[in-house]
């Protein structure tokens, strides 16, 4: 199956069409398509921005990428200059982009996630919404922001692996259009010191597939992401009922492998 030969691919309950079920992850390609970058930007069919958060945020005053055997560690702290910047920065880019844009919002604190959702309805070329959490974040916070965040945009919820199945069919029933699977979080060690972070590799995939098999049994509209580093093994999401496939870090290397 070469999903990018696919026709335009329904993926939310508002008939939001993409010309290919392929997406970059947030936090992989910047806040806005770079025609500089080293991507085929003909394959994907939206652009997806870093994390962005009301308030400017720093990076991390030590940022990691720690590798292990089929991937690695990153902590960064998601730097980002905050909502207010980002659109002055961004929104004439978004607008302009060739590429539906879906904007990604730091969205643990309710009140805040919504004010930052309205800022962005009736901005033009905005396709979706995706929210995502801080981990350990309480079930109640997040179900408030999704339905805090209900509004003009259709709204995609990133959730920890360990959530998805759990939250998700909760969330879609609050209105959520499709759920997409946040990146795991580990540990390793470091010298004396024990460094937490996301873990990004091929090594995720075999259970980010079974993760994308269990929530479409479930019914869930789910866009799968997790260990993506060739085509098969976007084309396995697809065939195992993922409406859409986001791709990571193999972007960074220029990796993104065509059957």
């Amino acid at each position: 199956m070469d999903f990018l030969e696919s026709n335009p691919t329904p993926i939310f309950k508002r008939d939001l069409t993409f010309r290919s079920p392929l997406m970059n992850a947030a936090g992989t390609l910047g806040f806005a398509p770079d025609a500089r970058a080293a991507v085929k930007w003909g394959d994907f069919g939206a652009f997806v921005t870093n994390p962005i958060s009301l308030r400017p945020r720093l990076p991390a005053k030590a940022p990691e990428l720690i590798e292990y055997p089929g991937g690695f560690l990153f902590h960064n702290g998601l730097p980002n200059p905050g909502l207010s910047a980002a659109l002055k920065k961004y929104a004439r880019h978004w607008a302009d982009t060739a590429l539906p844009v879906i904007v990604n919002l730091m969205a643990d604190r309710p009140e805040e996630t919504a004010r930052m959702v309205r800022s962005l309805e009736g901005l033009e070329n905005i396709a979706a919404i995706e929210l995502g959490f801080a981990p350990l974040l309480a079930t109640d916070i997040i179900l408030m922001a999704v339905e805090m965040s209900l509004g003009e945009l259709p709204l995609i919820v990133n959730l920890p692996f360990e959530q998805v199945l759990t939250l998700g069919p909760r969330v879609i029933q609050l209105g959520a259009a499709a759920v997409s699977l946040a990146a795991p979080r580990g540990a390793l060690p470091k010298g004396d010191a024990m460094i937490t972070g996301r873990l990004f590799g091929p090594s995720l995939f075999p259970q980010s597939l079974e993760l994308v098999r269990s929530a479409v049994k479930l019914g869930l509209p789910v866009i799968g992401g997790g260990g993506v580093y060739s085509q098969e093994n976007a084309s396995a999401m697809l065939e195992a009922g993922a409406s859409a496939v986001q791709v990571d870090t193999v972007l960074w290397k220029n990796g993104w492998l065509r059957g």
